[in-house]
C-alpha cells in the first residue's frame, strides 16, 4: 500500500509539510508505504507551471519527460492520498491549484478513481480559513472520483473535515494528534477498498 503526501505550500519544510509527515509517520507505523511530495519543486521546471487547456482531452505533453510527470505516475498507484495545504485568502494555494488543475489527464485515465483521499490545512489564525481550505481540497479530490475521508476513526470518534492547524504546526499538539487520525482512517479504508482500485 501506498499513501502519498502532498505539500502544496511554497515551503518546502514549512508547517503544511510538518503537519503532512506527522500523518505519513503514522500511516507508515500501519504498515503502509510513503512519500511526501513537494508540488513547487515540480512546477519549477515548466515554461508554464499551470493548465492553458491546449487539447480538450489533456495529452500531458507540458510535462512530459519531467518530474511532474514521475509524480502522477505515483499517483496512478497509490492508494491513499493526504493532500496539504497552507490558507490562502481561505482556500488552497496557488501551488496546490495549479497541480492539481494539470492532473487532467489522470481524470481522464480515471487513475484516481476510488483512491481514498484526506486533507489538511494551515492557518495564520486559529480560525483563518482552514475549513474552507479543506472543504476547497475535498472538491477537488471529488472531481477526480477520489473516495473522502475525515479525521474519524473507530478507535476514538467520527472526526470532522480533516485536520486543521494553526502555525507553527509543530507546536499545534490538537492537530498533530487529528492528522494521526486522519492518516489512519486513510490507510483502513484503503484497505476496505483495495479491490475497487485493482479493476
Amino acid at each position: 500500500m501506498l499513501v502519498l503526501g502532498i505539500n502544496g505550500s511554497v515551503h518546502q519544510h514549512g508547517n503544511t509539510a510538518d503537519l503532512l509527515t506527522y500523518g505519513l509517520e503514522e500511516a507508515a507505523k500501519m504498515g503502509a508505504e510513503t512519500e511526501l511530495i513537494f508540488v513547487q519543486e515540480a512546477l519549477d521546471e515548466l515554461k508554464h507551471p499551470y493548465c492553458t487547456v491546449c487539447e480538450p482531452r489533456c495529452p500531458g505533453v507540458c510535462y512530459e519527460g519531467k518530474k511532474l510527470e514521475g509524480i502522477y505516475n505515483l499517483l496512478r498507484e497509490c492508494d491513499g492520498i493526504i493532500l496539504g495545504s497552507p490558507v490562502y485568502f481561505g482556500t488552497v494555494s496557488t501551488q496546490l491549484k495549479s497541480f492539481w488543475d494539470m492532473s487532467r489527464k489522470l481524470r481522464n485515465d480515471k487513475a484516481l478513481l476510488d483512491t481514498v483521499g484526506g486533507a489538511v490545512s494551515v492557518g495564520a489564525a486559529r480560525f483563518g480559513g482552514q475549513e474552507t481550505t479543506l472543504r476547497a481540497l475535498h472538491d477537488m479530490m471529488l472531481v477526480q472520483g477520489m473516495l473522502i475521508v475525515g479525521d474519524g476513526h473507530g478507535s476514538v470518534d467520527p472526526g470532522h473535515q480533516g485536520a486543521c492547524a494553526q502555525r507553527p504546526a509543530i507546536k499545534d499538539e490538537y492537530a498533530i494528534s487529528r492528522v494521526r487520525i486522519l492518516a489512519r482512517r486513510v490507510v483502513d479504508v484503503a484497505r476496505a477498498t483495495m479491490d475497487l482500485r485493482k479493476g
